[in-house]
């Protein structure tokens, strides 16, 4: 009965899928993966658009028409490749491209930008904001203003205020807003809300007494109506300013003076004597910052030895860190020594740290008072190794070789193992001496395959930011210099000082020099490779 009944069931069981079921099921199986596909596309391209509408919605708000319009722009793009089936090659090359454009192009092009304009201290905004800032600095209150009482509001991080006029109007402005009539709610004749807005209460308004008092809010479009201030947060008071704008005549005027000051497109107010007055504004100069770069007196003299220090520090840490390397690299290859492995494990530690690290550790162990150099490897020596002007030099130097010479030792290490032992041993048959062997067959074919590394390793040393930044911050400090330079500053750390430190930060100059830079890197990178390829030519 048994068997009768495992026959039965054998009868019963499906027999071998067909082709055309085995075609049917994998055109299911691709048809449920082409749908989660595409709605992961979908879902992806959801969260690119919700980003796009946003930046979009944040430019139009600022007025960047430009950006704005590129915005939409690769968000059209980006939807058309997905959505197409004739952009295959598109979808792969469109994610590189779009970094590419917004973390290299948009940089050297704003960069190129910044370099034609005055932006810096006091040239920051528009001529609007500038007007506005100044008009707001020489405030005073006019004698038997008028009393209007407020409520201090916030919305998003911004104070308010909510003015009631005599009227029983209710207005409300910020800094960057002037008064505008709003719907707000009363308690009694006095506005104490507006939509969107929170109310602060008085323990509140004690808290931020100092921003409160400090807000001027204009009173209307035009700036010479004044502005309403507030010494206690529950009365405002209107102020007026001791300057006047004149906009169709593009001048202010000091009515406490008479000194008119007009606009001559130098992106300040300017008087007769030459005297302007800061904030200005941002305006394009031309070639003006080229031209101060390399001209300017007070920028001559510390621009020249800048410069040479630069050349001369990243020739020399090329050329340490090179043949420092290639030694090592020789004196490890050689198949008699033991523990090679474990040789060149330790020589490349120094390079799998980070150089920030490293730098500071350094930093740390050439101090003059308690660094380690001083107390324990030279006895209590008092050697300025970060103060000295030439031995700043110098410790630069040996630190950067120190975190260099590992890569080069790695690179040779891989080009010495690359060159067939057969022309050494050729060499060796006919007589060759080892150093000939080096010089005549090892290096120049070792060179054939590391010179576009140096070539590299150059172009970084030249704007090697991180180990003078870390190791001495540029200094010793150059006391005669008009710029917050020193000693061991190079070029682009020169830059950063002129951009970003010191009463007075020059985007625009600084731009300027990150352009001069540019441009010298790239004249001896092309003169390098044309004539690392004369090598190759040669040695073919």
């Amino acid at each position: 009965m048994t068997d009768t009944l495992s026959g039965a069931e054998t009868a019963t069981e499906d027999p071998k899928p067909t082709a055309r079921q085995r075609r049917a099921r994998s055109i299911a199986d691709q048809a449920g993966g082409g749908l989660a596909s595409v709605i992961v596309k979908i879902a992806a391209l959801a969260i690119v658009d919700a980003i796009a509408v946003y930046a979009a919605l944040v430019l139009f708000g600022h007025e960047q028409w430009i950006v704005l319009a590129a915005v939409v722009l690769v968000a059209g793009i980006v939807n058309w490749v997905y959505f197409s089936r004739r952009a295959l090659a598109a979808k792969y090359l469109a994610p590189g491209l779009i970094f590419l454009c917004l973390f290299q192009v948009f940089v050297l092009v704003y960069t190129g930008y910044v370099a034609f304009t005055n932006y810096g201290t006091g040239h920051n905004g528009s001529k609007e904001q500038a007007v506005a800032s100044l008009m707001a600095s020489a405030l005073e209150r006019v004698p038997d203003s008028a009393s209007y009482p407020i409520t201090v509001v916030e919305a998003g991080g911004e104070i308010g205020l909510l003015v009631t006029t005599p009227d029983g109007e209710a207005l409300l402005g910020t800094a960057e807003q002037p008064l505008a009539p709003v719907d707000a709610g009363f308690d009694g004749d006095k506005a104490v809300s507006a939509p969107g807005w929170t109310t602060l209460q008085f323990a509140d308004v004690l808290e931020r007494t100092d921003q409160i008092t400090e807000l001027a809010v204009p009173f209307s479009d035009d700036p010479n109506d004044g502005a309403l201030r507030t010494p206690d947060g529950t009365s405002a008071y209107l102020y007026t300013s001791t300057l006047e704008y004149d906009e169709a005549a593009g001048t202010l005027t000091d009515l406490r003076s008479g000194t008119v000051y007009s606009d001559l497109g130098t992106g300040a107010f300017t008087a007769p004597d030459g005297t302007e007055i800061l904030p200005g504004w941002q305006v394009t100069v031309g070639f003006d910052n080229f031209i101060r770069a390399v001209t300017d007196a007070r920028l001559a003299s510390p621009l020249v030895y800048v410069t040479i220090w630069t050349f001369a520090f990243a020739l020399i840490s090329v050329a340490s860190t090179f043949f420092l390397g290639l030694f090592l690299a020789i004196a490890f290859n050689n198949a008699r020594m033991r523990g090679r492995r474990t040789y060149r494990v330790l020589m490349i530690l120094p390079y799998a740290v980070p150089s920030f690290l490293s730098a500071l550790v350094w930093a740390g162990m050439m101090n003059q008072s308690f660094g380690f150099l001083n107390e324990v490897i030279v006895g209590g020596a008092d050697i300025p190794w970060l103060t000295d002007p030439v031995l700043a030099k110098v410790s630069v130097l040996i630190v950067n070789l120190w975190l260099g010479f590992p890569y080069m030792f790695l690179v040779c290490t891989g080009a010495l193992q690359a060159i067939p032992e057969e022309l050494q041993e050729a060499a060796t048959v006919d007589g060759a001496k080892p150093w000939a062997v080096f010089r005549l067959i090892k290096l120049p074919l070792l060179l054939v395959s590391v010179a576009p590394l140096l070539i590299a390793s150059f172009a970084f040393n030249f704007n090697n930011f991180n180990i003078v930044y870390m190791l001495t911050n540029g200094g010793p400090r150059d006391s005669e210099a008009p710029i917050p330079v020193g000693h061991t500053d190079l070029l682009i750390s020169m830059v950063y000082k002129v951009a970003f430190t010191g009463q007075t930060r020059d985007y625009g100059l600084a731009s300027a020099y990150s352009i001069i830079i540019f441009i010298i890197v790239a004249v001896i990178s092309v003169i390098a490779f044309r004539r690392t390829k004369s090598l190759e030519e040669l040695n073919g």
